[in-house]
């Protein structure tokens, strides 16, 4: 008799506004610093909990760029946070710090632990205003990695003037009160076209072939 196969928990994909809000990371170390510096990069308001700090974040609380409360996690050190990130490398504190977000309502992740989390942080990459995140549910970050990896060679840095140049088109349309639907916007973005023309720099004329072929479509 085959076993049945255990299904994985499947994530609802979102992409969460941190800017200026309070974020807490519990813990220290090398893994409690890479998850301050992603939130530093997306503009949170970080503060940390660690009686010890590796010199990474001694450096980032020296210049201001963090706040620090210089002792073990307590209850209540989560009030007033929009999240919540455990990273002690002891479970029993990480879950800890999982129920205090939950009492309280606040997003909680708790590092190589999803069963305790609210959200897991998958592995992305950025262009400008383009971003694409991979996941595998939490089953192999390692995988997530590779992929991103093998993305960032084929994903270039024109992907990225491409998003903010649709994103000014897509605003003059609006302007315009053009009425258009997905898939005419589908029908309309050739992105090998649009791409080649960014390489060679004329951004202006693939901005003019994409105006008129959403206005080819309102005919």
């Amino acid at each position: 008799m085959k076993k049945k196969r255990e299904e994985v928990m499947a994530y609802y994909p979102v992409s969460l506004n941190v800017r200026g809000r309070k974020c807490v990371v519990v813990g220290g170390g090398e893994v409690a610093q890479r998850k301050v510096k992603v939130l530093l990069e997306h503009g949170a308001d970080v503060e940390v909990i660690s009686p010890d700090l590796c010199p990474e974040l001694a450096q980032l609380a020296e210049s201001g760029e963090i706040g620090v409360r210089n002792h073990a996690y307590e209850t209540g050190d989560l009030a007033g946070s929009f999240l919540a990130i455990a990273a002690t490398g002891a479970a029993v504190i990480n879950r800890q710090v999982a129920a205090e977000a939950r009492s309280k309502e606040i997003l909680v992740n708790v590092v190589d632990d999803a069963e305790y989390s609210d959200f897991i942080v998958s592995s992305y990459l950025r262009r400008d205003g383009l971003t694409i995140a991979v996941s595998t549910s939490g089953q192999s970050p390692a995988l997530a990695r590779k992929i991103r990896t093998r993305l960032e060679k084929e994903i270039t840095d024109q992907y990225g003037i491409l998003t903010r140049l649709i994103g000014e088109v897509r605003a003059e349309t609006k302007r315009e009160r053009m009425k258009i639907a997905d898939d005419q916007w589908q029908e309309s973005i050739d992105i090998d076209l649009l791409l080649e023309l960014l390489k060679k720099g004329e951004r202006e004329k693939a901005k003019s072939i994409l105006l008129s072929r959403l206005k080819e479509k309102q005919d």
